[in-house]
């Protein structure tokens, strides 16, 4: 293994870091402390405030010179055609500067979703408008009853000649509140088995009848949503491949780099500045010099960040040889969202009863009670994105050949 850039690789790692250095607005460039702004794209590309919407169309245009938007998109579809290997390296260097895209699942998911399957009527109206971020799409799959096993969802599409009628409700539609369009998964036929009676619809979240309601979480972050369907009309057209084949529709994604890069360096930036606080301006805070098990334990997550990031490593020199990843992607996937969980820990247990401060602005929080905030918020972290449950049985199966049941 070879951790080290190709003189090419280094070439394209400077490109991305001066790019960003030179055209990431000032808005979302992190503080002098390593905080991220507190300013989001998503909301500001419709914000009331000239500067926030001048930032995110700043951001947009720069992104979308570079075909950057959808850096791993093929270029005959506006994207840059990056190989995985510059894709890892462009994840790298962007996580690293605390800057963000603004694809969302527009670009990760419905895109090479239309790709394949979509008609040319699809591609040519969808696909420009999320390059230019005009558009924002947001993911109608999970429902209060189907989450984990979302092949048995209910919400129901009856067609009325060249329109279907949609009834039901989604939940955890992560930015739906931010978003223009949702892609969606429904019901056509109840009486088929349940993988074969679903279908793909497109539709604009200002349909009638689509109702979209805040779920707040007990970090007091509203990231997702429960999204209502109420006799709402979708044309016939806006289907995505054939009736009742929604759930193969629905699972396309193209081979694109998943190494889960950022996680290991978010991870790696996160202990660094826990660690530089916690030897100067937290200092008085910090229980490092009278609990020394702590210092113990952030050695262990330090480790434990080199691993994800080689388990990184490992998927993209997969994925670089023309191989898919699968039971990798698991192991990959609840390690990182283990490690969040661990880390949230360790930071708390770090600064004491300061830790229960939870407003950022108190002369008493430590690390602007960051810490505090992502114990709470990331308990969701091995649930989210298939539990770890699930991950386990995938590494049980697949990768070490067990038995099922």
């Amino acid at each position: 293994m070879d951790w080290n850039d190709t003189p090419e690789q280094a070439a394209f790692r400077k490109e991305v870091a001066d790019f960003i250095k030179s055209k990431l607005p000032k808005r979302y460039q992190m503080d002098a402390d390593g905080f991220p702004p507190g300013h989001d794209y998503f909301s500001d590309r419709k914000s009331a405030d000239p500067a926030a919407t001048r930032a995110a169309k700043e951001w947009a245009d720069a992104l979308g010179a570079k075909g950057w938007v959808a850096p791993q998109w093929p270029k005959e579809y506006g994207g840059a055609g990056l190989t995985p290997f510059e894709q890892f390296i462009y994840n790298m260097e962007m996580t690293k500067a605390g800057a963000v895209g603004i694809g969302g699942s527009g670009v990760g998911m419905l895109g090479p979703m239309l790709m394949v399957h979509g008609t040319e009527e699809q591609k040519k109206e969808h696909i420009s408008k999320i390059l230019s971020g005009e558009v924002v799409w947001a993911q109608g799959y999970s429902e209060p009853g189907s989450g984990s096993d979302l092949a048995s969802l209910q919400t129901r599409a009856v067609r009325d000649g060249d329109e279907y009628v949609v009834n039901g409700q989604k939940i955890w539609t992560s930015g739906a509140h931010h978003a223009d369009w949702l892609f969606v998964l429904v019901r056509t036929d109840p009486d088929a088995p349940k993988h074969r009676g679903i279908s793909f619809v497109l539709t604009p979240k200002s349909a009638p009848g689509i109702s979209v309601r805040p779920l707040v979480n007990m970090a007091w972050e509203h990231h997702f949503n429960e999204t209502f369907f109420e006799d709402v009309r979708i044309p016939v057209a806006n289907r995505v491949g054939e009736e009742n084949r929604g759930w193969y529709v629905g699972m396309t994604l193209l081979d694109y780099e998943r190494s889960n890069i950022t996680g290991a360096v978010a991870a790696r930036k996160t202990i660094d500045r826990m660690i530089a606080y916690a030897k100067g301006a937290g200092k008085s805070q910090s229980r490092l010099e009278v609990q020394p098990n702590i210092r113990l334990d952030i050695a262990d997550r330090y480790i434990e960040s080199e691993v994800l990031f080689n388990f990184s490593f490992r998927i993209i020199s997969m994925q670089h040889r023309g191989l898919i990843p699968n039971y990798e992607a698991s192991t990959s996937k609840l390690y990182n969202s283990e490690l969040a969980q661990r880390l949230a820990n360790t930071g708390v247990k770090a600064f004491g009863l300061h830790s229960n401060i939870w407003d950022e602005k108190s002369p008493y929080a430590a690390f602007r009670g960051a810490f505090t905030h992502s114990y709470v918020s990331s308990v969701s972290a091995t649930i989210a994105a298939g539990t770890s449950e699930i991950q386990r049985n995938i590494i049980a199966t697949r990768g070490l050949g067990l038995p099922r049941g």
